[in-house]
């Protein structure tokens, strides 16, 4: 995607973390559906004949017109995808838009019935998915699902991706976008540092600790976090608890039932993340970092740890050493665990729709189609190094950056054990509130009992409004 959670890449851990909830810049619901009713039915759409090689009827000539948000994964992979289309259809004329500024490229075209065919609808100026779909902007990509997959037609292309994908690109009961990066989210390291110093990656919590204590007399903190957004390490914090207390724990989150703080995975594992605190293992300014002064710090061997999702290194190109070996590990075990170490949390972000009125929208399926191939998932791994939802894409012969490697090592070793909460996206303000008290848990102004009194107090108000 390109970034999700902060100013710039705010947009793109759409995936989770915001995976609607930070920040994004959403359209008015009424804009659009006035917009809707007074539209028209729009271009007449182009279509050809339905075959087993063409499954939506893409007429040979209609041209494809793909707008790109820009962010964090540039747009450098979908030119690698619209040359995969612009093979298959050598008539047709692609048309290629990057921008940052999705609502103010997109938002007219919508209202005038235009629309361009593939959209990336991501970053911080995002139109909401669920304002688009209530006013029927979206295309139903159900077709996608079940048409042949390009690398084996005996297999429908829902049967490729990784679990989760389709309930995430689910809204009000109807698949209509295409969520294709997967994300994993952990702790990262420099595979050179640890080499250099005899380290070795821990398993559990406490040699996290013994390690951390090794790395500050060598003079090297311990740990950086992106204190400036708190989101970091609230994914950090939670991922310690429910690998703690299980997917039941995970479950009762969601569902908001406010007694998971009262409880001993969410006291273990704030507990725990204080240590981090308590025993002055923090980057000293971390806490005031944003993302990239952080991520850079750690970069010029400041600090051993920084906590991140998969999007890491194709974020910190121009500041990692070419020796560096980016590595990246699940968290720690903490003692009780219900999942094992090897279980992290993944999922499906960066959405990717087909507007209603496309001219092309059967070239807009195709296109994606053509995303969910191997072909395209290998294309967007070397070029935009992240994983997608396409399944066992990338075998041991795919060239891949260091950090990229690990993660896909890492989601291979979780095999079954991989969770994604849904609170972020279902009441986004609790993450909000957890964030705060975590910066002020993070900065030592409070201890974690009062972060537990506050999440829970935060649960409470987001189950009375709704969420």
């Amino acid at each position: 995607m390109g970034s999700t959670i902060e100013p710039n890449r705010l947009n793109r851990r759409d995936l989770i973390k915001r995976a609607t909830a930070i920040g994004i810049a959403a359209v008015p619901a009424s804009g659009l559906l006035s917009a809707c009713a007074a539209s028209g039915g729009g271009s007449k759409q182009e279509t050809g004949k339905k075959t087993a090689t063409n499954p939506f009827g893409v007429a040979d000539s209609a041209g494809l017109e793909v707008i790109i948000f820009k962010g964090g994964f540039g747009d450098d992979y979908a030119k690698r995808f619209e040359q995969l289309y612009s093979k298959q259809y050598p008539s047709a004329k692609v048309t290629h838009t990057p921008t940052q500024n999705i609502t103010g490229l997109l938002q007219p075209r919508l209202n005038g019935g235009n629309p361009p065919d593939v959209v990336d609808d991501s970053g911080n100026a995002q139109i909401k998915l669920d304002v688009l779909q209530k006013a029927g902007q979206l295309t139903d990509l159900t077709p996608l699902l079940d048409a042949p997959s390009i690398d084996d037609p005996g297999k429908k292309v829902r049967d490729t991706l990784q679990p989760g994908t389709v309930e995430l690109g689910t809204i009000g009961g109807t698949f209509c976008t295409l969520q294709y990066v997967y994300t994993v989210f952990g702790l990262w390291y420099s595979g050179k540092l640890f080499r250099q110093h005899g380290w070795s990656a821990p398993r559990t919590w406490a040699d996290f600790m013994s390690l951390s204590a090794e790395i500050k007399k060598a003079g090297i903190a311990p740990f950086a976090h992106q204190g400036k957004y708190p989101y970091y390490i609230n994914v950090a914090i939670m991922d310690l608890a429910i690998k703690n207390g299980g997917p039941d724990f995970m479950n009762r989150v969601d569902k908001l039932d406010d007694t998971v703080w009262d409880e001993a995975p969410a006291k273990n594992a704030i507990e725990a993340v204080y240590q981090i605190v308590s025993n002055n293992y923090l980057l000293p300014g971390t806490n005031g970092m944003t993302h990239i002064e952080s991520q850079t710090a750690w970069n010029q061997y400041r600090a051993a740890f920084v906590p991140c999702g998969a999007w890491l290194e194709n974020e910190q190109l121009k500041s990692t050493p070419s020796d560096f070996e980016m590595t990246f590990m699940p968290m720690p075990s903490l003692p009780g665990d219900k999942l094992p170490f090897e279980a992290i949390r993944g999922g499906a972000n960066e959405p990717y729709i087909v507007p209603a009125k496309a001219k092309n929208a059967a070239g807009g399926m195709e296109f994606m189609r053509i995303m969910l191939s191997k072909a395209g998932a290998v294309a967007f791994a070397q070029t935009a190094n992240s994983l997608t939802v396409v399944k066992d894409a990338i075998g041991p012969e795919v060239q891949l950056r260091p950090g990229t490697k690990s993660t896909v090592t890492a989601l291979k070793a979780a095999g079954g054990n991989v969770f994604n909460p849904t609170y972020l996206y279902t009441a986004s303000q609790l993450d909000v509130d957890m964030g705060n008290a975590s910066s002020e848990l993070m900065a030592n102004r409070i201890q974690p009992a009062e972060w537990l009194k506050r999440v829970k107090t935060a649960t409470q108000k987001a189950k009375k409004n709704g969420s």
